[in-house]
């Protein structure tokens, strides 16, 4: 196509290089420096960015103190191809009111956030306060407004254990009530329906989840009815199922979810880890157990970044730190290893290799993946493996991690919008300068989670590189731009490339087998911590609720997340209200008195 003749609407984000208030003229650069001229017509408006709760914030009366050299804008407007071509602005977002604070940055921007999606989600569910919390209500799909269909009674165990965290860490970070209650519930829910115990050996899986009648009738799914896994019992949703009931036993010590997390990971060593090649299998047949059935078609003997990587962020570093259990450490040394020595192809394709073969050789003829990357899951690699390296530093970790984060920005994120792509073939074909994306262009909110965290955490640890603080901050603020849904609540699943909500097919929920309270609310929990305690260097009040029996000798772990050691401290504590001093400062734990009571503690820790 040498001529483009016909209009079409855009959005250009970039950094202000010039105003021209007589003429109305914007010029700006975009993410990867190339120039555009914007003209402002007498129907532009412009906002600033606002959170969930947050009104209507005008701007377009302060353009003249708004518009100046750096400062990050969005511009959505029409392109016409005349003479030349003209770009003009339908509306303008601002990240912030000056160039050097964007809104992401403000101090409890992320806990209003998290506040608002969990009042979301326990009114979607539960009608909750006007009604009680009961997880006999619970439902899989909720629609974008929040509602239900009645004639749907389907309970997923993932996706309920997923709305269990986010309640869980949205109490860690409010000491909100009824957060917690709905977090203990959702617990007892999963261990009373979703859990089966082996009585012969002791172990625990979880049940796909359940389908409830008319009458009430309760039908179990042990496996799996989602189209990738079907007839089988994939790792991931066995991993997902630990998801929330660990997040909340780092709230309150229950020692029953303790029992099942360290019975569930009996079963991953048992049945899906592969003792002489290692890794752990993606799926085992829900009679044998056995990872190698004809049967599982082709799932039979497979090994993939969910049944191998997710056992970190969905669990196992939260159960490291409310223990400290060597068991743990070990198994989360073990899986980054892994993904050291496996997942690595950057002789074939700037993206890790995602899904494997029993013996660690390529599977590119899988299903929809095929030779094609999830941009998310290498962001999700390169952040992960800077949780880890703060406890358990390795060359390897920190090379493959920085290797990630330099190459995804050219590869995996759109330089002209900001945000972060979904899936794209791995390797270019002859004459091509772009990787194609698999089906479209939009950006899931999940995937903008993993770009937001990992370029935050490498900030944090490696703050001379501007380029990580870059892609942190242009991350967010398209994030924080464009996902928030004002009207109904929560954040929306899909956006197109130009940050307009995608509202069409199962992508228009804010409940379904892929979105519950996780993603979102860990994104507001966890950019919380990096921000304020390795970022801008502010306290952070933290919340527990331990029970007359939790937690081991009564030590209580208040470390949010795996941060480098000595970086922050214990500077004051509360129980019931009242200072209390018997903690280490240093080591991030509480010494919790001997009590028949629940315990109401506030924990604030300061960065070093």
């Amino acid at each position: 196509m040498n001529n483009l003749d016909f209009t079409f609407s855009d959005l250009i984000s970039g950094y202000v290089t010039n105003y021209n208030s007589t003429e109305k003229v914007i010029e700006l650069n975009t993410s990867d420096g190339r120039p555009y001229r914007a003209q402002l017509t007498d129907n532009t408006y412009a906002k600033q960015t606002q959170n969930l709760k947050e009104g209507w914030l005008d701007r377009g009366g302060k353009l003249d103190s708004l518009l100046v050299t750096g400062q990050m804008v969005f511009l959505y407007g029409t392109f016409f191809p005349e003479s030349e071509v003209n770009f003009e602005i339908n509306y303008i977002v601002f990240a912030g009111d000056n160039k050097e604070d964007l809104r992401y940055n403000e101090k409890g921007w992320w806990i209003e956030q998290i506040d608002s999606i969990a009042t979301s989600y326990i009114k979607w569910q539960f009608n909750a306060p006007s009604d009680e919390i009961d997880y006999k209500n619970y439902r899989t799909l909720i629609s974008l407004t929040g509602g239900k269909k009645n004639a749907d009674y389907l309970q997923e165990t993932d996706t309920i254990s997923r709305m269990v965290y986010g309640m869980a860490s949205a109490y860690m970070l409010t000491g909100k009530d009824e957060y917690l209650e709905a977090a203990e519930k959702g617990t007892d829910y999963l261990r009373d329906k979703m859990r089966f115990v082996d009585t012969d050996t002791g172990m625990i899986y979880w049940y796909h989840g359940q389908k409830v009648g008319a009458g009430g009738q309760e039908q179990k799914l042990l496996v799996s009815e989602f189209g990738d896994d079907y007839d089988s019992i994939p790792a991931y949703e066995q991993i997902y199922a630990l998801a929330g009931p660990i997040q909340t036993y780092r709230l309150n010590g229950d020692p029953q979810i303790l029992d099942d997390a360290s019975k569930t990971i009996d079963l991953f060593d048992e049945y899906y880890r592969d003792k002489e090649k290692g890794g752990y299998y993606s799926h085992i047949h829900a009679v044998t157990l056995s990872a190698h059935e004809e049967s599982l078609g082709r799932n039979k003997a497979k090994k993939n970044w969910n049944s191998v990587g997710d056992h970190a962020p969905a669990y196992l570093i939260n159960l490291w730190l409310a223990t400290e259990e060597p068991r743990y450490k070990t198994m989360l040394e073990d899986t980054f290893d892994t993904i050291v020595k496996y997942f690595p192809d950057y002789d074939n394709s700037p993206f890790v290799q995602e899904k494997f073969f029993d013996d660690w050789s390529k599977d590119q003829t899988w299903g929809w993946q095929q030779n094609r990357a999830v941009v998310g899951h290498n962001l999700k690699i390169a952040w992960n493996l800077m949780r880890f390296q703060a406890v358990q530093p390795k060359d390897a970790y920190l090379k493959l991690a920085e290797k990630i984060a330099g190459l995804m920005p050219d590869v995996g994120y759109d330089k002209q919008r900001f945000g972060w792509y979904d899936v794209v073939e791995r390797v270019l074909k002859p004459g091509q300068k772009f990787h194609r994306y698999a089906w479209h262009d939009r950006k899931a909110w999940w995937q903008q989670e993993q770009g937001i965290l990992a370029y935050l955490i490498l900030q944090g640890h490696i703050p001379a590189n501007s380029e990580y603080k870059k892609y942190a901050d242009e991350s967010a603020a398209f994030y924080n731009a464009f996902f928030l849904d004002h009207n109904d609540g929560g954040v929306y699943f899909n956006v197109l490339a130009n940050g307009t909500p995608y509202l069409m097919g199962t992508e228009r929920f804010k409940g379904s087998h892929s979105m519950s309270a996780y993603h979102s609310t860990e994104l507001c929990f966890l950019s919380t911590v990096y921000i304020d305690l390795m970022i801008q260097k502010r306290p952070l009040d933290l919340f527990f609720k331990p029970m007359a029996n939790g937690f081991e000798n009564r030590i209580l772990r208040v470390s949010p997340d795996m941060l480098p050691p000595g970086s922050m401290r214990i500077t004051a504590c509360t129980i019931d209200g009242q200072p209390y001093n018997n903690f280490n400062s240093e080591k991030l734990y509480v010494q919790l008195p001997t009590s028949d009571n629940r315990l109401s503690v506030k924990v604030t820790v300061t960065p070093n």
